[in-house]
């Protein structure tokens, strides 16, 4: 079995096509997919996907992007929203220095409140971070030291560093298409000596498709190609591979399985 465990399925790339995608994921070997929020004002989407398709859960959050674009998010829409069974995470949420679509203040707000409803529920936290490895880890740092939570660093292609803080107050790394890239030799270095029971695969779909399939929509059936590289690098098996991912994705994500 192979998990995604980073989508976007709610989005409008899929549309006609999402029972489809759907249908090549399971053939391709991938039974459960996460679908994640990026928006509050457009949940109910992303809800109503996880809801139609068996195998498929959902986040709900704001991404960094939105931070200061969407209603003001609080705690406690965090903890009510996420009582749906169909709902076993928060975010994404983190910060994003690189586009700066939202203000670095209003980003850390948000992000906090998504670690204060991670502490609060005991649901793991999908973290995004690009350009911001320093604020990343101290705000992780800083919160943890408030009490525990747990969560991933999704899409990793930061610092080793970064990599490290984060399993030390015992988060995960979720690793996408880009380690399959040709110039990712470094982040294939990272992820042939982080611990195998910390990490994950996904797509990022519709982003980031793996070779080969770079440059066109991405989609959960493509999560193989990442996980065959990841593999390679670990210098294991495809099967055990998958059998440990998925195991690592369940642990993390308690609560698909209640």
């Amino acid at each position: 079995m192979l998990v995604d465990s980073h989508c976007h399925l709610d989005f409008p790339e899929y549309g006609p096509d999402l029972d489809a995608t759907i249908e090549r994921a399971r053939a391709a070997g991938v039974e459960r997919m996460l679908s994640i929020s990026t928006h509050l004002s457009r949940f109910a989407g992303v809800l109503a996907v996880a809801e139609r398709f068996d195998g498929v859960n959902c986040t709900v959050g704001i991404h960094p992007h939105e931070a200061a674009n969407e209603e003001a998010v609080t705690v406690e829409r965090l903890i009510e929203l996420s009582a749906h069974p169909k709902v076993v995470g928060f975010g994404e949420t983190g910060l994003d220095y690189f586009y700066e679509h939202s203000p670095r203040q209003a980003q850390q707000a948000s992000f906090r409140a998504h670690i204060a409803a991670a502490r609060a529920t005991g649901l793991p936290l999908v973290v995004h971070t690009r350009d911001a490895d320093e604020d990343t880890a101290r705000i992780l740092t800083e919160e943890y030291a408030q009490g525990r939570f747990t969560g991933l660093i999704h899409c990793f292609s930061s610092s080793r560093e970064l990599a490290e803080k984060a399993m030390e107050i015992g988060f995960y790394i979720s690793f996408s298409g880009i380690l399959t890239f040709a110039k990712a030799e470094g982040l294939r270095a990272i992820a042939r000596d982080l611990p195998i029971e910390r990490l994950l695969v996904e797509t990022d779909a519709p982003f980031l498709a793996p070779v080969p399939h770079r440059g066109r929509r991405n989609e959960p059936a493509f999560v193989a190609h990442t996980a065959a590289r990841l593999a390679e690098v670990r210098g294991i098996g495809s099967a055990a591979l998958a059998d440990q991912t998925s195991a690592n994705f369940l642990r993390l994500f308690a609560k698909v399985g209640r």
